[in-house]
Protein backbone atom coordinates (compact mmCIF):
# COMPACT_ATOMS: atom_id res chain seq x y z
CA UNK A 1 0.00 0.00 0.00
CA UNK A 2 1.03 3.57 -0.71
CA UNK A 3 0.70 5.53 2.53
CA UNK A 4 0.80 9.33 2.42
CA UNK A 5 2.86 9.86 5.55
CA UNK A 6 2.50 13.64 5.48
CA UNK A 7 -1.29 13.46 5.26
CA UNK A 8 -1.41 10.85 7.98
CA UNK A 9 0.71 13.03 10.25
CA UNK A 10 -1.40 16.08 9.43
CA UNK A 11 -4.65 14.26 10.22
CA UNK A 12 -3.16 13.02 13.48
CA UNK A 13 -2.15 16.57 14.36
CA UNK A 14 -5.62 17.92 13.62
CA UNK A 15 -7.19 15.17 15.70
CA UNK A 16 -4.86 15.96 18.59
CA UNK A 17 -5.53 19.71 18.54
CA UNK A 18 -9.31 19.06 18.43
CA UNK A 19 -9.02 16.68 21.37
CA UNK A 20 -7.05 19.26 23.36
CA UNK A 21 -9.58 21.99 22.54
CA UNK A 22 -12.51 19.76 23.50
CA UNK A 23 -10.88 18.78 26.80
CA UNK A 24 -10.05 22.36 27.72
CA UNK A 25 -13.64 23.40 26.96
CA UNK A 26 -14.94 20.71 29.28
CA UNK A 27 -12.56 21.89 31.99
CA UNK A 28 -13.56 25.51 31.46
CA UNK A 29 -10.06 26.48 30.31
CA UNK A 30 -10.98 27.45 26.74
CA UNK A 31 -13.68 29.50 25.07
CA UNK A 32 -16.33 27.76 22.99
CA UNK A 33 -18.11 29.21 19.97
CA UNK A 34 -21.85 28.89 20.57
CA UNK A 35 -24.23 28.04 17.75
CA UNK A 36 -27.00 30.52 16.99
CA UNK A 37 -30.29 29.99 18.83
CA UNK A 38 -32.20 28.92 15.71
CA UNK A 39 -29.71 26.17 14.91
CA UNK A 40 -29.68 25.02 18.53
CA UNK A 41 -33.49 24.73 18.46
CA UNK A 42 -33.33 22.77 15.21
CA UNK A 43 -30.79 20.37 16.71
CA UNK A 44 -32.93 19.85 19.82
CA UNK A 45 -36.00 19.26 17.66
CA UNK A 46 -34.07 16.82 15.50
CA UNK A 47 -32.87 14.83 18.52
CA UNK A 48 -36.41 14.72 19.89
CA UNK A 49 -37.76 13.50 16.54
CA UNK A 50 -35.11 10.81 16.28
CA UNK A 51 -35.61 9.52 19.83
CA UNK A 52 -39.40 9.29 19.64
CA UNK A 53 -39.40 7.91 16.11
CA UNK A 54 -37.05 5.16 17.24
CA UNK A 55 -39.24 4.31 20.25
CA UNK A 56 -42.44 4.31 18.18
CA UNK A 57 -40.76 2.16 15.52
CA UNK A 58 -39.50 -0.41 18.04
CA UNK A 59 -42.81 -0.61 19.91
CA UNK A 60 -44.78 -0.94 16.68
CA UNK A 61 -42.55 -3.87 15.77
CA UNK A 62 -43.34 -5.42 19.15
CA UNK A 63 -47.07 -4.82 18.59
CA UNK A 64 -47.07 -6.40 15.16
CA UNK A 65 -44.73 -9.25 16.08
CA UNK A 66 -44.61 -9.69 19.88
CA UNK A 67 -41.91 -12.39 19.91
CA UNK A 68 -38.90 -11.27 17.81
CA UNK A 69 -37.16 -14.66 18.04
CA UNK A 70 -39.96 -17.18 17.82
CA UNK A 71 -39.77 -20.71 16.46
CA UNK A 72 -39.63 -19.37 12.90
CA UNK A 73 -36.95 -16.76 13.60
CA UNK A 74 -39.25 -14.30 11.88
CA UNK A 75 -37.36 -11.01 12.25
CA UNK A 76 -33.98 -12.58 11.59
CA UNK A 77 -35.35 -14.08 8.41
CA UNK A 78 -36.83 -10.75 7.34
CA UNK A 79 -33.49 -9.03 8.00
CA UNK A 80 -31.62 -11.36 5.64
CA UNK A 81 -34.25 -11.07 2.93
CA UNK A 82 -34.07 -7.27 3.14
CA UNK A 83 -30.27 -7.30 2.89
CA UNK A 84 -30.45 -9.66 -0.09
CA UNK A 85 -33.12 -7.40 -1.64
CA UNK A 86 -35.48 -10.34 -2.06
CA UNK A 87 -39.21 -10.61 -1.43
CA UNK A 88 -40.11 -11.99 1.99
CA UNK A 89 -42.11 -15.21 1.55
CA UNK A 90 -45.67 -15.41 2.83
CA UNK A 91 -45.66 -16.81 6.35
CA UNK A 92 -48.52 -18.70 8.01
CA UNK A 93 -49.97 -16.69 10.89
CA UNK A 94 -50.70 -18.16 14.30
CA UNK A 95 -54.44 -17.85 13.67
CA UNK A 96 -54.20 -19.81 10.43
CA UNK A 97 -52.07 -22.46 12.13
CA UNK A 98 -54.60 -22.76 14.98
CA UNK A 99 -57.43 -23.10 12.48
CA UNK A 100 -55.61 -25.87 10.67
CA UNK A 101 -54.97 -27.72 13.94
CA UNK A 102 -58.67 -27.50 14.82
CA UNK A 103 -59.74 -28.88 11.47
CA UNK A 104 -57.18 -31.69 11.64
CA UNK A 105 -58.41 -32.55 15.14
CA UNK A 106 -62.00 -32.66 13.87
CA UNK A 107 -61.02 -35.38 11.40
CA UNK A 108 -59.81 -37.57 14.28
CA UNK A 109 -62.71 -36.78 16.60
CA UNK A 110 -65.26 -37.27 13.84
CA UNK A 111 -66.61 -34.39 11.75
CA UNK A 112 -70.14 -35.64 12.36
CA UNK A 113 -69.92 -35.26 16.14
CA UNK A 114 -71.00 -31.98 17.83
CA UNK A 115 -67.44 -31.30 18.94
CA UNK A 116 -65.92 -32.21 15.58
CA UNK A 117 -68.36 -30.15 13.52
CA UNK A 118 -67.85 -27.17 15.83
CA UNK A 119 -64.07 -27.51 15.55
CA UNK A 120 -64.38 -27.40 11.77
CA UNK A 121 -66.47 -24.23 11.90
CA UNK A 122 -64.28 -22.46 14.45
CA UNK A 123 -61.14 -23.55 12.59
CA UNK A 124 -62.46 -22.04 9.39
CA UNK A 125 -63.01 -18.69 11.06
CA UNK A 126 -59.63 -18.82 12.82
CA UNK A 127 -58.09 -19.11 9.37
CA UNK A 128 -60.08 -16.08 8.24
CA UNK A 129 -58.85 -14.14 11.28
CA UNK A 130 -55.29 -15.22 10.52
CA UNK A 131 -55.64 -14.07 6.92
CA UNK A 132 -56.93 -10.69 8.07
CA UNK A 133 -53.98 -10.43 10.45
CA UNK A 134 -51.50 -11.14 7.64
CA UNK A 135 -53.05 -8.43 5.46
CA UNK A 136 -52.85 -5.98 8.37
CA UNK A 137 -49.20 -6.81 9.07
CA UNK A 138 -48.27 -6.35 5.41
CA UNK A 139 -50.16 -3.06 5.13
CA UNK A 140 -48.64 -1.71 8.35
CA UNK A 141 -45.12 -2.68 7.30
CA UNK A 142 -45.44 -0.86 3.99
CA UNK A 143 -47.35 2.22 5.10
CA UNK A 144 -45.87 2.84 8.56
CA UNK A 145 -42.80 0.83 9.54
CA UNK A 146 -40.88 1.27 6.29
CA UNK A 147 -41.07 5.12 6.25
CA UNK A 148 -39.94 5.26 9.90
CA UNK A 149 -37.07 2.88 9.20
CA UNK A 150 -36.04 4.88 6.11
CA UNK A 151 -35.84 8.04 8.22
CA UNK A 152 -33.75 6.41 10.95
CA UNK A 153 -31.41 4.57 8.60
CA UNK A 154 -31.25 7.20 5.86
CA UNK A 155 -32.09 10.83 6.62
CA UNK A 156 -31.02 10.74 10.24
CA UNK A 157 -27.66 9.13 9.48
CA UNK A 158 -26.96 11.90 6.98
CA UNK A 159 -27.94 14.54 9.53
CA UNK A 160 -25.76 12.91 12.19
CA UNK A 161 -22.80 12.82 9.84
CA UNK A 162 -23.14 16.51 9.00
CA UNK A 163 -23.55 17.40 12.68
CA UNK A 164 -20.31 15.61 13.55
CA UNK A 165 -18.60 17.51 10.75
CA UNK A 166 -20.05 20.77 12.09
CA UNK A 167 -18.66 19.98 15.55
CA UNK A 168 -15.22 19.39 14.03
CA UNK A 169 -15.40 22.70 12.14
CA UNK A 170 -16.33 24.46 15.36
CA UNK A 171 -13.37 22.93 17.20
CA UNK A 172 -11.08 23.99 14.34
CA UNK A 173 -12.48 27.51 14.54
CA UNK A 174 -11.91 27.75 18.29
CA UNK A 175 -8.37 26.37 17.90
CA UNK A 176 -7.63 29.16 15.41
CA UNK A 177 -9.09 31.75 17.77
CA UNK A 178 -6.85 30.48 20.56
CA UNK A 179 -3.77 30.61 18.30
CA UNK A 180 -4.53 34.19 17.31
CA UNK A 181 -4.74 35.20 20.97
CA UNK A 182 -1.39 33.55 21.71
CA UNK A 183 0.41 35.01 18.65
CA UNK A 184 2.99 37.69 19.53
CA UNK A 185 4.85 38.40 16.33
CA UNK A 186 3.24 40.21 13.42
CA UNK A 187 3.92 37.32 11.01
CA UNK A 188 2.41 34.83 13.44
CA UNK A 189 -0.65 37.03 13.87
CA UNK A 190 -1.09 37.39 10.11
CA UNK A 191 -0.87 33.63 9.62
CA UNK A 192 -3.28 33.03 12.51
CA UNK A 193 -5.76 35.56 11.10
CA UNK A 194 -5.64 33.85 7.69
CA UNK A 195 -6.29 30.44 9.30
CA UNK A 196 -9.12 31.97 11.31
CA UNK A 197 -10.81 33.37 8.18
CA UNK A 198 -10.61 30.00 6.45
CA UNK A 199 -11.90 28.18 9.53
CA UNK A 200 -14.75 30.69 9.92
CA UNK A 201 -15.77 30.23 6.28
CA UNK A 202 -15.78 26.45 6.57
CA UNK A 203 -17.70 26.61 9.83
CA UNK A 204 -20.36 28.94 8.37
CA UNK A 205 -20.73 26.76 5.28
CA UNK A 206 -21.14 23.60 7.37
CA UNK A 207 -23.58 25.32 9.72
CA UNK A 208 -25.73 26.25 6.70
CA UNK A 209 -25.67 22.67 5.37
CA UNK A 210 -26.66 21.31 8.79
CA UNK A 211 -29.40 23.91 9.18
CA UNK A 212 -30.97 23.01 5.83
CA UNK A 213 -30.98 19.31 6.69
CA UNK A 214 -32.51 19.91 10.11
CA UNK A 215 -35.20 22.18 8.67
CA UNK A 216 -36.20 19.18 6.56
CA UNK A 217 -37.44 17.55 9.79
CA UNK A 218 -40.69 19.48 9.26
CA UNK A 219 -41.25 17.60 6.00
CA UNK A 220 -40.47 14.38 7.85
CA UNK A 221 -43.23 15.16 10.37
CA UNK A 222 -45.71 15.75 7.53
CA UNK A 223 -44.74 12.46 5.91
CA UNK A 224 -44.98 10.55 9.19
CA UNK A 225 -48.37 12.13 9.87
CA UNK A 226 -49.67 10.76 6.57
CA UNK A 227 -48.19 7.34 7.39
CA UNK A 228 -49.82 7.43 10.82
CA UNK A 229 -53.22 8.01 9.24
CA UNK A 230 -52.65 5.05 6.91
CA UNK A 231 -51.63 2.88 9.87
CA UNK A 232 -54.81 3.79 11.76
CA UNK A 233 -56.93 3.07 8.67
CA UNK A 234 -55.29 -0.36 8.31
CA UNK A 235 -55.79 -1.04 12.01
CA UNK A 236 -59.46 0.00 11.89
CA UNK A 237 -60.09 -2.15 8.82
CA UNK A 238 -58.41 -5.12 10.50
CA UNK A 239 -60.44 -4.89 13.70
CA UNK A 240 -63.65 -4.32 11.75
CA UNK A 241 -62.95 -7.41 9.70
CA UNK A 242 -62.20 -9.43 12.85
CA UNK A 243 -65.43 -8.20 14.44
CA UNK A 244 -67.40 -9.20 11.34
CA UNK A 245 -65.84 -12.68 11.34
CA UNK A 246 -66.57 -13.16 15.04
CA UNK A 247 -70.20 -12.11 14.63
CA UNK A 248 -70.58 -14.58 11.79
CA UNK A 249 -68.94 -17.26 13.92
CA UNK A 250 -71.31 -16.61 16.81
CA UNK A 251 -74.28 -16.98 14.47
CA UNK A 252 -72.83 -20.20 13.15
CA UNK A 253 -72.35 -21.54 16.67
CA UNK A 254 -75.93 -20.66 17.58
CA UNK A 255 -76.98 -23.45 15.24
CA UNK A 256 -75.31 -25.98 17.52
CA UNK A 257 -77.46 -25.81 20.70
CA UNK A 258 -76.29 -29.15 22.10
CA UNK A 259 -72.81 -27.68 22.46
CA UNK A 260 -74.23 -25.23 25.00
CA UNK A 261 -76.31 -27.69 26.98
CA UNK A 262 -73.17 -28.73 28.87
CA UNK A 263 -72.53 -25.10 29.75
CA UNK A 264 -75.99 -24.74 31.25
CA UNK A 265 -75.81 -27.98 33.22
CA UNK A 266 -72.28 -27.49 34.58
CA UNK A 267 -72.70 -23.84 35.59
CA UNK A 268 -74.88 -24.44 38.63
CA UNK A 269 -78.17 -24.71 36.70
CA UNK A 270 -79.51 -28.24 36.67
CA UNK A 271 -80.83 -29.84 33.49
CA UNK A 272 -82.75 -33.02 33.03
CA UNK A 273 -85.10 -34.81 30.65
CA UNK A 274 -87.82 -32.50 29.35
CA UNK A 275 -91.48 -33.16 29.91
CA UNK A 276 -92.29 -29.77 28.29
CA UNK A 277 -93.87 -29.38 24.93
CA UNK A 278 -93.95 -26.41 22.65
CA UNK A 279 -90.33 -25.52 23.36
CA UNK A 280 -87.95 -25.87 20.42
CA UNK A 281 -84.68 -24.14 19.59
CA UNK A 282 -85.10 -21.62 16.75
CA UNK A 283 -83.83 -23.09 13.51
CA UNK A 284 -84.32 -26.69 14.72
CA UNK A 285 -87.45 -28.83 14.28
CA UNK A 286 -89.45 -29.39 17.44
CA UNK A 287 -89.57 -32.89 18.85
CA UNK A 288 -92.80 -34.66 18.04
CA UNK A 289 -95.24 -34.64 20.94
CA UNK A 290 -96.39 -37.85 22.52
CA UNK A 291 -99.61 -38.61 24.40
CA UNK A 292 -97.38 -39.74 27.26
CA UNK A 293 -95.75 -36.30 27.64
CA UNK A 294 -96.94 -34.18 30.58
CA UNK A 295 -98.96 -31.04 30.04
CA UNK A 296 -97.17 -27.85 28.85
CA UNK A 297 -95.38 -25.75 31.45
CA UNK A 298 -97.51 -22.99 32.94
CA UNK A 299 -95.15 -20.04 33.16
CA UNK A 300 -97.28 -18.13 35.65
CA UNK A 301 -96.95 -21.02 38.10
CA UNK A 302 -93.12 -21.17 37.89
CA UNK A 303 -91.34 -19.83 40.95
CA UNK A 304 -87.62 -18.94 41.02
CA UNK A 305 -85.54 -21.29 43.17
CA UNK A 306 -84.03 -20.10 46.43
CA UNK A 307 -80.55 -20.59 44.93
CA UNK A 308 -79.26 -21.16 41.41
CA UNK A 309 -80.43 -17.99 39.65
CA UNK A 310 -77.89 -16.29 37.41
CA UNK A 311 -77.49 -13.23 35.26
CA UNK A 312 -77.21 -13.68 31.51
CA UNK A 313 -76.36 -11.33 28.65
CA UNK A 314 -78.51 -11.62 25.52
CA UNK A 315 -76.42 -12.20 22.39
CA UNK A 316 -79.12 -11.77 19.72
CA UNK A 317 -82.64 -10.46 19.39
CA UNK A 318 -85.30 -13.15 19.83
CA UNK A 319 -89.04 -12.94 19.19
CA UNK A 320 -91.19 -15.14 21.41
CA UNK A 321 -93.04 -17.86 19.51
CA UNK A 322 -95.90 -17.97 22.02
CA UNK A 323 -96.99 -16.65 25.40
CA UNK A 324 -94.81 -19.14 27.27
CA UNK A 325 -91.63 -17.57 25.85
CA UNK A 326 -89.91 -14.25 26.59
CA UNK A 327 -88.82 -11.94 23.78
CA UNK A 328 -85.20 -10.78 24.00
CA UNK A 329 -83.17 -7.77 22.90
CA UNK A 330 -79.44 -8.06 22.16
CA UNK A 331 -77.09 -6.86 24.92
CA UNK A 332 -79.73 -6.68 27.66
CA UNK A 333 -79.24 -8.46 30.99
CA UNK A 334 -81.85 -10.86 32.36
CA UNK A 335 -82.11 -13.28 35.28
CA UNK A 336 -82.26 -16.95 34.33
CA UNK A 337 -82.81 -20.24 36.13
CA UNK A 338 -84.10 -23.70 35.44
CA UNK A 339 -86.71 -25.90 37.03
CA UNK A 340 -86.58 -29.63 37.63
CA UNK A 341 -87.09 -31.66 34.48
CA UNK A 342 -86.76 -28.69 32.13
CA UNK A 343 -85.34 -29.06 28.61
CA UNK A 344 -81.58 -28.26 28.84
CA UNK A 345 -81.83 -26.15 25.67
CA UNK A 346 -84.13 -23.70 27.46
CA UNK A 347 -84.12 -21.64 30.64
CA UNK A 348 -86.65 -19.53 32.46
CA UNK A 349 -85.85 -15.87 31.96
CA UNK A 350 -87.09 -12.91 34.01
CA UNK A 351 -86.95 -9.21 33.20
CA UNK A 352 -88.71 -7.12 35.78
CA UNK A 353 -92.22 -8.56 36.12
CA UNK A 354 -91.98 -10.35 32.74
CA UNK A 355 -91.16 -14.04 32.67
CA UNK A 356 -90.89 -16.78 30.03
CA UNK A 357 -88.79 -19.48 28.43
CA UNK A 358 -85.62 -18.36 26.62
CA UNK A 359 -83.23 -20.39 24.39
CA UNK A 360 -79.79 -21.03 25.91
CA UNK A 361 -78.04 -20.43 22.60
CA UNK A 362 -79.09 -16.78 22.65
CA UNK A 363 -77.45 -16.17 26.02
CA UNK A 364 -74.06 -15.67 27.57
CA UNK A 365 -74.26 -16.90 31.15
CA UNK A 366 -72.53 -14.61 33.62
CA UNK A 367 -71.31 -15.32 37.15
Amino acid sequence: MDFNVKKLASDAGVFFTRAVQFTEEKLGQAEKTELDAHLENLIARGDCTKNWTEKIFRQTEVLLQPNPIDHTGARIEEFFYEKLDRKIPTRTTNGELLGQYMQDAAKDFGPGTPYGSTLITVGEYQKKLGGAEREFLQASAVSFLTPLRNFLEGDWRTISKERRLLENRRLDLDVCKARLKKAKLAEAKAAAEQELRVAQTEFDRQAEVTRLLLEGISSTHVNHLRCLHEFVEAQAAYYAQCHKHMQELQKELSRFPNAFAVNASTSGISAGPSPLSGGSIPGHPAASSSPLEPAPLKIEEVKPPATGTRKAKVLYDYDAADTSELSLLADELITVYTVPGMDPDWLIGERGNQKGKVPVTYLELLS
